[in-house]
């Protein structure tokens, strides 16, 4: 596949020659001190808690196609978006990487480094609002098949042969606390039972620019600690669809065929009681029992 990735220099050359639509998924404060040029803000693409009801997908797919849509994308631009920086905005530019290609759009490109990438290169930022010109994005219903539901992951349950990755951070896998808002925000802590875990920052490294996504094999080498191959599907979860749109694009850019993510992810899952959970610290077995 081509690499969604751009650095900041690329993306600079790439703008005189195609026709982009820049979305700066940032809060409002954050656009207004300073954005690239002609950037729209649709801070949303983070915000947005997602349920899995067959309302709740229709509403997510017409929400985000009206929204792309009046940010200028008719399917003949390229789509570039970015966050502040990789590991800061809990994967929000990946989100809209994921909510772009759940719809079917084809020409996409993620800022690498972020907007703090492009300020470090020394491009121009501006503070002015653009006014785009409202376009009409088609939606692709086949593609939508990268997004499932609290039954899909249900039944995935116990299956051999598929993986359930959560990759929210560390106090989230362990079960002592519920979310990233804070401990208590929903009703219940733990784990989709039988889930292995590669917390979402291991798809990154530190680097002299800031933190970068690591390479295709390092990122296939971190899969393989949890018997994760290129060919196993991969249904991913985390709070609300963020952190594993981060790990979304990571494992699609490093050759991982069949990534589907449950976007309603814990936030659902949690408050829904006849679902499964496991609680408590996990066991040795758990972490490692995929590979064996």
């Amino acid at each position: 596949m081509t690499d969604v990735l751009i650095s900041a220099g690329e993306l600079a050359e790439f703008l005189k020659k195609e026709p982009c639509v820049v979305i700066d998924t940032r809060n409002p404060d954050a656009y207004g001190a300073g954005h690239l040029p002609n950037a729209v803000n649709v801070h949303e693409i983070f915000t947005y808690l997602a349920t899995s009801t067959p309302e709740g997908m229709a509403e997510l797919k017409t929400k985000f196609a009206d929204a792309f849509g009046a940010a200028g994308l008719s399917g003949k631009e390229t789509a570039v978006i970015y966050e502040q920086s990789m590991n800061s905005g809990f994967g929000q530019s990946c989100r809209g990487y994921y909510l772009l290609t759940m719809l079917g759009y084809a020409k996409i490109k993620v800022l690498h480094g972020g907007y703090d990438a492009w300020a470090a290169a020394g491009l121009p930022v501006t503070k002015d609002v653009p006014s785009p010109v409202k376009a009409s994005f088609s939606i692709v219903p086949v593609a939508g098949d990268i997004l499932i539901d609290a039954k899909t992951m249900l039944a995935a349950v116990g299956k051999p042969g598929i993986a359930l990755l959560d990759v929210r951070d560390i106090d989230e896998w362990i079960g002592e606390s519920s979310s990233p808002y804070g401990k208590d925000f929903c009703p219940r802590k733990g784990r989709i039972p039988g889930a292995v875990w590669l917390e979402w920052y291991r798809m990154m490294k530190p680097t002299a620019e800031g933190p970068r996504f690591k390479s295709k094999n390092e990122i296939l080498a971190e899969c393989a600690t949890v018997g994760i191959t290129p060919n196993t599907p991969v249904y991913l979860y985390c709070f609300k669809g963020a952190r594993a749109s981060n790990t979304f694009l990571a494992l699609k850019n490093a050759g991982v065929k069949d990534v589907r993510m449950y976007f309603g992810s814990w936030n659902e899952w949690s408050r829904d009681p006849s679902l499964p959970i496991e609680e408590g610290l996990p066991t040795d077995a758990r972490i490692t029992g995929r590979a064996a």
